[in-house]
């Protein structure tokens, strides 16, 4: 059943877990105004899938069980899954910035493939364990927390080498109802307000590390379970334009010898199996990342040509200001058709799911990731020292300046000071504030480094194919024609006429 908003914060109000935000005890998440902006955030992806208009990309029929489920909760089987899941992400973002419960769906599937790699190897019947937990949370229409990135303690040491072993979530007893796990999970988007952590390991173990690869279910009001977080965005403050209203939080989660029931628990142990789960897990959520980080492009393009406009200013008598928001909307754009690429051309996995194809989306992850200070650096150019130099809400109200501000800092004589103030403001909080900055550095590190993309890029490329290539070109004299060539192994390419890889393709455009 799809939850209506307000279902959605009564739900949280059903919870207590341990919270934390500047070191004060929340007793309501869902009624904490530091929280607010991030609980709206998440409000707004029930909102979405119940509405006329948008419920086709932000709701799906789960094929496992036939429920009409969120989008972010679903299951990707085909390209255009792929291409429903980018669009969903992209819309979302566009009016919150960051919609955070993509890595939800990113969790569910790279879960999925994981445990139906156990099973398939004759373990348990692991992954019916995992299909039946999957079922409860999109019947409930529940929001997943996906607790990954461990705080790691020194990075020159593995995570069995570490002096604190709590540096690492790791199982510490395994008993005949469940297993016992401690440790702490580090950057959980929006920790506090989600109804249950997905636990996953955030890198490969070796085999003497097996209690490190753990995946399993938590409840966030699971005895021995803390969270301790950040405000989520600016709310309260007169100048947040944006983050006042949707923003995210994030936390870190420790656990403190938390009982999970087998029920729960998806890997206990199995290295090769958890390792493929880093792996898919990272490949779904930079997918994902694309897709948020376009739709925070978009709000971007948009508060720039209003600001244009209301400086009175024109694409022809501005020529230089042109330039730059070309290259804004080809920055957007253009990490954002890596994204559709590797939507068409996806990876059909063993279980049944579609992957997003790795090296288009660790190419569309790694532009975004190198390109979010360009993208704030050319607002900051087209949008001008009203940004900045523009006083505080407050003294809109001021008896002794509101009279004069009106008058002198407004732009065209058509368009309200009001107008150009808030566009400004707008733009000052996404780029040039807390939020500003905290945007840019998700956008670096959020689904890994860029040197973790790089890796990838390169690990998945068909270098030796372009290799083959010129080496049959020299060896025919270049120019000479050869019956036996074959086509040119292109990433997502299998055959002369450019098929994709076994997923059905999509059946419109990705607008």
């Amino acid at each position: 059943m799809l939850m209506a908003p307000e279902e959605y914060r009564e739900s949280l109000r059903a919870l207590s877990p341990t919270v934390y935000i500047n070191g004060d005890a929340v007793s309501s998440v869902a009624d904490e105004p530091l929280l607010t902006p991030g609980v709206n955030g998440i409000a707004l992806t029930y909102e979405l899938a119940l509405h006329q208009q948008h419920s086709k990309v932000m709701s799906a029929v789960e094929q496992e069980n036939g429920l009409t489920v969120n989008r972010f909760a679903h299951i990707n089987r085909t390209s255009q899954d792929l291409l429903d899941k980018l669009e969903a992400t992209r819309l979302a973002c566009q009016y919150a910035g960051c919609a955070q419960r993509y890595l939800q769906q990113d969790a569910l599937n790279a879960v999925y493939e994981t445990t139906y790699r156990i099973e398939a190897d004759g373990v348990d019947d692991r992954h019916q364990r995992f299909l039946a937990y999957m079922k409860d949370v999109q019947e409930r229409d529940l929001t997943l927390g996906a607790a990954m990135t461990d705080t790691k303690g020194d990075r020159s040491k593995r995570p069995g080498e570490q002096t604190n072993k709590d540096m690492y979530v790791h199982i510490t007893e395994r008993r005949t109802d469940g297993i016992v796990i401690r440790g702490a999970k580090a950057i959980v988007t929006g920790a506090p307000y989600v109804h249950e952590y997905l636990v996953m390991p955030c890198r490969a173990m070796h085999c003497d590390e097996s209690d490190f690869a753990v995946a399993c279910a938590v409840p966030v009001d699971a005895e021995g379970v803390t969270v301790i977080a950040r405000p989520a965005g600016r709310p309260g403050q007169p100048g947040a334009k944006f983050s006042a209203v949707f923003a995210q939080s994030v936390g870190m989660v420790k656990f403190d010898d938390v009982f999970v029931p087998w029920e729960k628990v998806f890997v206990d142990g199995q290295v090769e199996a958890a390792k493929h789960l880093t792996h898919s897990f990272a490949s779904h959520h930079r997918h994902s990342c694309i897709g948020a980080r376009a739709g925070f492009g978009d709000l971007l393009i948009g508060a720039c040509a209003l600001m244009l406009e209301a400086n009175g200013l024109t694409y022809d008598g501005a020529p230089h200001l042109a330039d730059r928001m070309t290259q804004l909307i080809r920055m957007v754009e253009g990490f954002y058709a890596c994204g559709v690429a590797s939507c068409v051309y996806g990876d059909a996995d063993k279980s049944g799911t579609a992957r997003p194809h790795q090296v288009f989306a660790n190419i569309g992850k790694l532009l975004l990731a190198n390109q979010i200070y360009d993208m704030h650096k050319i607002a900051h150019e087209v949008s001008g020292g009203l940004v900045v130099a523009l006083p505080e809400p407050d003294e809109d109200h001021n008896p002794a300046t509101a009279g004069s501000l009106p008058d002198l800092l407004k732009g065209r004589d058509d368009i309200p000071y009001q107008q150009r103030a808030d566009v400004a403001r707008l733009i000052e909080d996404l780029t040039a504030s807390y939020t500003g900055g905290w945007y840019s550095v998700i956008s670096l590190h959020g689904g890994g480094s860029p040197a973790a993309m790089e890796m990838e890029i390169l690990r998945n490329y068909p270098v030796p194919s372009k290799q083959d290539l010129v080496q049959r070109l020299l060896d025919r004299g270049v120019l000479a024609v050869s019956d036996d060539t074959s086509p040119d192994k292109d990433p997502g390419r299998c055959c002369a006429t450019g098929c994709n890889t076994g997923l059905p393709g999509p059946k419109r455009s990705y607008y």
